[in-house]
């Protein structure tokens, strides 16, 4: 069997989930089969993890990326500054047309944010090009473009569930892709809990995530004030990322915001402070996750999978979070779905978890079983794999 050379752009780098499901995939990776180097657009976790696999990889600061915004208003300047931001790349768009010509059998671009990237590929270069897409985007005309100018410039395209799938048909997306989750693989070491974790009491509940509206760690301010007027003040919110407020958010929280206050200014506000922990950045974050007994994520996307439910679940932590889609978090098996966010719903299904601890370690075990089996490291990997290879041969053909 012919040893492939595959090229895998990352424009994170480290900090968030793509990179580290990428990281995960390329550990599965025989590299007697696959030469694999990695470019990353930002210096994080991940650069020193290849480096003890004995995988090149580096670091672009200069590789563009770009993915559609929410609004009308805010696309229109946003891609004014990234198409200028493009454009500025000349060096980059050289140095990786002179490393694609230079043997590469493919280029895999780690997320749907690297489209203006696939399209210039598509005229300057001849090798395959593969693309993960790793988010449901919301529906613009933005996006849309953004799907059909994926679609025309890729040969393959990876989806993480079958959500993002849908989404970009429905958003006019067309080709070959398929869905493989991500690969959840199991720490070969003993995962300490983070040390400040361990003289709480009670409840301790985790979020991992860098606060945007959209991923709603706010609504955990309101689930806090629903639990202190029911006397509960033996559950502990340990949220883990950046938590600075966006200017333009509305109500009290844009008010606090705009005053160059953060998540834990708003919390204070509230009166909730001391039901919370504001880590901030965590380079670990399993060690949050080994020190809290389940994971929470109130998203206002509705979207209960990713990378933080993977290592939740795969951790024995069940997962409280809103959404329908139930092949991860699993009703009374390996966690609570609520169809929509209502703060006192929560609040009742924290108490009952912090007073049947058996309960909960049940559904732990339960979601471990669960997350083996649908993100085994070997056969999702090797799903990737196979795909590679046919689209490299494809075009080679």
């Amino acid at each position: 069997m012919t040893k492939l050379h595959i090229l895998c752009l990352d424009p994170d780098g480290g900090f968030g989930g793509s990179a580290r499901s990428l990281l995960e995939t390329i550990k599965q990776v025989d590299p007697n089969q696959i030469a694999l180097e990695v470019w990353c657009r930002r210096r994080g976790p991940v650069v020193s993890a290849y480096e003890d696999l004995g995988v090149d990889c580096i670091v672009r600061n200069d590789m563009p990326s770009a993915s559609s915004l929410p609004t009308l208003s805010r696309n229109l300047y946003y891609y004014l500054i990234k198409f200028m931001e493009f454009y500025r790349a000349r060096k980059f768009k050289t140095d990786l047309a002179r490393k694609l010509n230079s043997g590469v059998d493919l280029v895999h671009l780690n997320h749907e944010g690297l489209f203006l990237l696939a399209r210039w590929l598509k005229k300057h270069s001849k090798t395959p090009r593969s693309m993960h897409i790793r988010k449901s985007i919301t529906n613009t005309i933005f996006a849309r473009w953004q799907m059909r100018l994926i679609s025309r410039s890729v040969d393959g395209l990876f989806f993480i569930t079958e959500n993002e799938e849908r989404r970009f048909e429905e958003m006019g997306g067309f080709g070959t892709g398929r869905v493989i989750y991500n690969i959840f693989c199991p720490s070969d070491k003993t995962i300490e809990p983070l040390p400040e974790l361990l003289s709480e009491d009670g409840l301790k509940v985790a979020c991992l995530s860098n606060y945007s509206w959209s991923r709603g760690i706010d609504r955990l301010v309101d689930v806090a004030s629903s639990l202190k007027k029911k006397n509960r003040s033996d559950i502990l919110f340990v949220i883990a990322g950046d938590m600075q407020l966006p200017k333009g958010l509305p109500g009290v929280l844009g008010e606090v915001a705009r005053k160059g206050g953060q998540l834990s200014d708003y919390a204070s506000h509230r009166g909730v402070a001391d039901m919370f922990r504001f880590l901030g950045h965590v380079s670990e974050p399993e060690s949050v996750l080994a020190g809290c007994e389940l994971l929470v994520k109130p998203t206002r996307q509705a979207n209960p999978w990713g990378r933080d439910i993977i290592e939740a679940l795969g951790m024995e932590r069940p997962v409280l979070s809103v959404g329908t889609w139930d092949t991860f978090v699993r009703n009374g098996e390996t966690g609570l779905l609520t169809p929509e966010f209502d703060a006192d719903v929560w609040a009742k299904a924290l108490i009952e978890f912090a007073d049947d601890r058996d309960g909960l370690r049940e559904m732990g075990i339960a979601g471990r079983k669960l997350v083996t089996e649908l993100c085994n490291p070997v056969m999702r990997s090797g799903e990737v794999v196979n795909e590679w290879r046919t689209l490299a041969g494809r075009t080679n053909a």
